[in-house]
């Protein structure tokens, strides 16, 4: 099976089809589309020009970088998609990051361990305290 990268943006129906898929829900097309627009990096895998797996990072460019919507289609999982997707957000970082910088995501429940092998930790309590987030 052969599989197709890029780094452009999606196409916004086919990301919000596969946030759709696993689960997630899409906010307008429009606040969609901006937010897609307002990324640094965009990794996209394909298999016959349907979109299998996606992931990018949001952030200042500079301090802080978050990686976001890391998606593999429930039908494409287990198959070393999302270890690519990872392995292309760590080759961004590791050229655009600078010593200080901040790297951070929100993990999906029972999803921490995948993200550990590539160097997340948990954040425990100690010393920064647990990580929050506000949903609008």
């Amino acid at each position: 099976m052969s599989f197709s990268t890029h780094h452009l943006a999606p196409n916004i129906s086919d990301f919000m089809a596969l946030r759709a898929k696993i689960g997630w829900q899409n906010p307008t097309r429009a606040i969609v589309e901006k937010s897609l627009a307002h990324s640094l990096f965009h990794i996209c895998i394909e298999k016959d020009n349907a979109l299998v797996g996606y992931g990018r990072i949001v952030g200042d460019g500079a301090m802080y970088f978050y990686l976001q919507d890391i998606l593999v289609d429930p039908d494409f999982q287990n198959q070393g998609i999302g270890k690519h997707l990872m392995q292309e957000i760590e080759s961004y970082l590791s050229q655009h990051t600078t010593q200080g910088a901040t790297v951070g995501l929100l993990a999906a429940r029972g999803k921490e361990g995948f993200y550990q092998q590539f160097g997340y930790q948990p954040r425990t309590g100690d010393p920064l305290g647990l990580g929050m987030c506000k949903f609008i």
